[in-house]
């Protein structure tokens, strides 16, 4: 294991996480907070304290080479480790700046913004500062395409170390970037990030919104991560336009980045690639209208304008795994709350911001399942399974099952974990609270409805989320592996 390195790239995240510390802190000042307040102290105390352990393991690492090996042991190391620090340093502006905020709450409200899941445990907003409100959005801003693929844009001197890494810290491949350096590859996709942030900004403030709730949301939005500035979250607003606008970007966020990025690079080729992309879209729309449909038929809607406006932002929110809400759609029909949980574990496309199992994964699930049907009564036929234009080999299929069995064995025994220690809860909000954290969803139902929180939970209890949706974000493996002494002691 070569120590050296994974200090000099843990170091780098913490400079990167003190910086961002700062900014907010700035930000603060700048909107009129007290410089002796509590939460700007917290914030200096915070920035001092990350900042620290950074110059300290930067120093550490100075016998560092260049040529020194990097190996896929060291990337998968260096992301878990990465992901459960910043989670921790992370909960000290809220530790420090928050009056009767504990530990794990801080951490908890942390994990949940660097991973995106937008679960919170306040109940009431009115005791946050500028400050504190900034360091929720950029948290989710971060974690939106992963606190690795950000310094791996500017680490040159890892070279196909930074390969290894984006590969295994975010939903695309390295393969993804045909062309170039891999650095060149992830630039790419920040400049893109950011534009699009730029753009949802804008297309908030000219919807409605002030600058500072603009701000929030756009990054929580392009991350689709789902803090909100106000406890009510977009019912707050009541306004189609930044309705519209919101569902509108959410649908970007949630799209494969890449795809994206080709199409505005005018590659021709890249709509026969899209598979996924489109069975995201159709799913989005077919979900939409059957919630609008099932909705209408109640009196939970006054119209059925307004029955199929909250059912659109209502399913893109839920697909997306933003968690925005525009209402209680846990008073909705069965069928509306049965097609809500079944898209809160679908999620978005690969290689975008999105939790989720991934489009791409239900599908080739079930191109798998017909296999085996068909080639049950026509054993001798060979049937090669395809994903748009590509053909997919037998391991990469099993891989995909393997992994669905996975999570779903893991959301199965989490929920087991939590019946011991929320014996008060129904088994409803059992697989609810279980499947908002693996899923990095943020809202569920029943006890942690679109209008509830997680603060009622128990200390240990979210402790124990926290470590499931780090799990979620990096789709276990590169978490679990650090559980796993024999993994580093045999390979490379």
């Amino acid at each position: 294991m070569n120590i050296k390195i994974i200090q000099k790239l843990l170091s780098l995240v913490y400079f990167a996480l003190a910086s961002a510390l700062l900014l907010c802190m700035f930000g603060g000042l700048w909107l009129g907070e007290p410089f002796d307040s509590q939460s700007i102290k917290g914030f200096i105390k915070s920035i001092l304290i990350v900042f620290i352990i950074a110059i300290a393991l930067r120093q550490c690492s100075r016998t560092h080479s260049k040529q020194s090996s990097f190996f896929r042991r060291e990337a998968l190391c260096t992301i878990g480790l990465s992901w459960l620090s910043t989670s921790l340093f992370g909960a000290l502006p809220f530790y420090f700046g928050i009056e009767n905020c504990s530990l794990v709450d801080a951490v908890f409200e942390s994990t949940s913004g660097l991973t995106t899941t937008g679960a919170t445990i306040f109940s009431d907003f009115s005791d946050l500062s500028y400050s504190m409100f900034l360091w929720r959005s950029l948290s989710q801003w971060i974690g939106g395409l992963g606190v690795l693929v950000f310094f791996v844009a500017i680490l040159t001197s890892l070279g196909a170390g930074a390969k290894i890494l984006f590969s295994n810290e975010s939903s695309a491949t390295a393969s993804d970037f045909e062309q170039g350096r891999i650095q060149d590859g992830v630039i790419k996709l920040l400049v893109f990030y950011l534009s699009l942030t730029v753009l949802c900004f804008f297309a908030y403030k000219l919807a409605g919104m002030n600058w500072f709730d603009a701000v929030n949301h756009a990054m929580t939005t392009i991350a689709t991560g789902g803090y909100s500035t106000h406890s009510e979250s977009f019912a707050y607003f009541n306004n189609l336009k930044i309705e519209l606008v919101s569902v509108f970007f959410m649908l970007i966020s949630a799209t494969t980045f890449i795809f994206l990025i080709r199409i505005l690079e005018g590659s021709k080729d890249v709509l026969k690639k899209g598979a996924e992309v489109y069975a995201f879209y159709i799913l989005t729309i077919v979900s939409t209208s059957l919630i609008a449909f099932s909705i209408s038929q109640t009196t939970i809607e006054a119209t059925n304008f307004n029955g199929l406006r909250h059912a659109l932002f209502q399913t893109v929110s839920i697909i997306t795994t933003t968690g925005y809400s525009t209402g209680n759609y846990d008073l909705w029909t069965p069928l509306a709350k049965i097609i809500l949980m079944f898209l809160m574990v679908m999620g978005g496309c690969s290689g975008s911001t999105s939790g989720g199992l991934k489009i791409i994964r239900v599908i080739i699930a079930f191109k798998a399942i017909f296999k085996t049907i068909v080639q049950t009564y026509r054993p001798n036929k060979t049937i090669i399974t395809r994903f748009g234009t590509k053909t997919l080999s037998d391991t990469f299929v099993h891989n995909i099952l393997l992994y669905i069995l996975f999570i779903f064995t893991i959301q199965g025994m989490s929920v087991i974990v939590l019946s011991f220690l929320e014996p008060s809860l129904n088994l409803i909000s059992l697989f609810s609270v279980a499947q908002s954290s693996l899923y990095n969803i943020g809202p569920g139902f029943d006890a942690i409805g679109p209008t509830q929180n997680f603060g009622f939970l128990n200390a240990q209890t979210k402790l124990f989320l926290s470590f499931l949706m780090i799990l979620g974000r990096l789709e276990i493996y590169a978490l679990v592996v650090l559980f796993i002494p024999n993994i580093w002691k045999r390979y490379s």
